[in-house]
Formats: C-alpha cells, sequence, structure tokens
C-alpha cells in the first residue's frame, strides 16, 4: 500500500505538469504570429519608415512644385503685380510729335525720351540711316487692304499691320494673308481703349493684350509678334512700364497725317507731298489703312522714297 501511494502521487504530478506546459504552447499559439502575419508586420515596418519617408519627400517636393510656380509666373503676373508701382505716373499723355521737313531732326522733349528709352518704347530708328519702318493701323476694314497688300507685294516692301480682336475676327483672311506674304500683325488691343484708364486695373490692362493674341492665334496658329501701337497714342508712364513687362515693344511714329476720316480725304497729290516732303531718316511711318487717298498714294510714295535713297525695312530691324 505504501508503494502504491508515491506511484500515484507521481501520475498525478505527471499530468499537471503536463497540462501546464500545453496551457503555456497554447498561449504561445495564441499570441506568436504566424508565418504570414511574422511577414506582414516585416512589411509593416518598412513601410512606415517609407511613409515618414514619403512624408518628407512630399515637403520637399511641395516645395520645389511652389519654387517652380514662382520662377513659372516670375516675368509675368508677380513681377508686375508685387512691383511697388506707385511712384509711377498714370496721368494721360497724348503722343504727337512736330512735323519734319528735309530730314531735319526731330524736336522731342528730354524727359519724353528718356522715358521712352526707359520702357522700350520707340517713336524713331536710327537717325544716321536713310531707312523708313512702314506701318498702318487697322481698326476696322474699309475695302482698301487688299488693294495695299497688292501694292506692297508688287514693290517687295515688307510693312507692319497694328490691329484690333474685332478686326482680327472679322478680317481672317486678310490676317492669313499679311502673315503669308511675310508682314508683321501686330497688336493694337482688343476695344481700342486709352491705355492709362485700363492701366487702373492690371487685369483689365493685360487683358487687352491676351484676347487680341488669342484670336491672332485662332486666325494664324502662331503667337502674336511683340509689338504694341497704343490706340489714339494715350500712354502713362504706368502703360509703359505694363506693356514692357508683358513683353512687348510700344511702337509710336514720327510721321502720321490726317488720313483716318473717311469723308474728308486728302486728295492723292497732297497725300505724296506730305509724305515726301516729310521723310526722314529712321522714320516710322504711320498710315490709316482705311483711307483711299493712302491707298491710292502708295505706289507712287514708294517709288519716290526709293529715288531718294530710302530703305523699306520692318520693324524687327528697328533698334
Amino acid at each position: 500500500m505504501k508503494k502504491i501511494v508515491p506511484i500515484l502521487l507521481a501520475v498525478v504530478l505527471l499530468f499537471s505538469s503536463c497540462g501546464k506546459k500545453q496551457t503555456d504552447n497554447n498561449d504561445n499559439i495564441n499570441t506568436k504570429p504566424t508565418t504570414n502575419e511574422t511577414q506582414n508586420t516585416n512589411q509593416q515596418k518598412p513601410s512606415e519608415n517609407n511613409s515618414s519617408k514619403t512624408e518628407d519627400e512630399n515637403k520637399e517636393e511641395d516645395n520645389k512644385e511652389t519654387t517652380g510656380k514662382d520662377e513659372n509666373i516670375k516675368n509675368d503676373d508677380v513681377l508686375i503685380i508685387d512691383a511697388d508701382v506707385s511712384s509711377l505716373s498714370n496721368k494721360e499723355l497724348d503722343f504727337g510729335p512736330p512735323p519734319v521737313k528735309n530730314n531735319e531732326s526731330q524736336y522731342m522733349p528730354k524727359q519724353t525720351v528718356e522715358l521712352f528709352k526707359k520702357y522700350d518704347a520707340y517713336y524713331l530708328g536710327d537717325r544716321t540711316k536713310k531707312e523708313i519702318y512702314l506701318t498702318f493701323d487697322e481698326g476696322y476694314e474699309n475695302g482698301y487692304t487688299a488693294k495695299i497688300l497688292d501694292v506692297l507685294k508688287e514693290k517687295n516692301v515688307k510693312a507692319a499691320f497694328f490691329v484690333t480682336r474685332p478686326y482680327i475676327n472679322q478680317n481672317k483672311e486678310l490676317i492669313k494673308r499679311m502673315v503669308e506674304e511675310g508682314h508683321i500683325v501686330a497688336n493694337h488691343s482688343s476695344t481700342h481703349p486709352s491705355m492709362p484708364q485700363k492701366a487702373i486695373d492690371f487685369e483689365k490692362f493685360k487683358k487687352e493684350f491676351e484676347d487680341t493674341e488669342a484670336a491672332f492665334k485662332d486666325v494664324t496658329g502662331q503667337d502674336m509678334p511683340k509689338f504694341f501701337r497704343p490706340p489714339m497714342g494715350k500712354y502713362s508712364e504706368l502703360s509703359l512700364y505694363y506693356t514692357q513687362k508683358l513683353g512687348y515693344k510700344t511702337i509710336f511714329w514720327s510721321f502720321a497725317h490726317k488720313d483716318w476720316l473717311v469723308d474728308d480725304q486728302p486728295p492723292v497729290e497732297t497725300t505724296i507731298q506730305r509724305v515726301i516732303d516729310r521723310s526722314h531718316s529712321g522714320e516710322i511711318m504711320l498710315l490709316h489703312a482705311v483711307s483711299k487717298s493712302n491707298t491710292e498714294a502708295l505706289p507712287t510714295i514708294i517709288d519716290k522714297l526709293r529715288e531718294m535713297g530710302y530703305e523699306f525695312k520692318p520693324l524687327t530691324e528697328l533698334k
């Protein structure tokens, strides 16, 4: 009996020990991750690091994008809008050079000359060269532009046509012909306003340029050359500044005559004599294409000026 009792105690202890081990194993099975779970956990750790790294990279990218945006618009809105323009006068001025005779020097106030030089505005070319820049203003079509183009083609003269947005939209074939025949089609604004009045609001000012550019591109598929003639010759220091910042040269004139009144046209001989008498080196000649007198006088004007030793040059050669 004494032998049986220790045996029974040993058996009980053995079963108790096995039960405890099994319980521990079950706990371990329940808490220890499986192979898949281990893989997922191992994958998650780098993922978390990547997430942290990506966040830093994203910040870097955001900075790069912001910097990129600033660089992209630095030459457009930011330079113009952020610049201190309070010192620039927006007083409306009217351009009107005095007539020149016998190739004499044309008087222009020193203040005006300096202002034009500062803002890429031109009214005269090189006074030492017998060169003439022939330009036409086109506010609307009066039936003469095709004839003018015929004469220019026949005489092998390249000119510049300053056009408005409505003119482009209403005369698409003429615009295409101007471009195809090698003439400059330049910006004369969208609505033909006083540019100093538009300069009160830069966005409205800029729209005068951009709407005309868009119309030109729709018709030709090309970007508009960066030459601008202010409607009616009205300008201010601020309007010249904005024009320059938009990438344009402002083109005034050193010769013009009263040719825009379609019901009060000068006789053809008078037009010819005016142009010849007032011709001068570096001349930027302004003619209105609505003028019947200009159109009829043009062949003779070109011939006579060439006989006098003048050459016709495009605005792209203006310095």
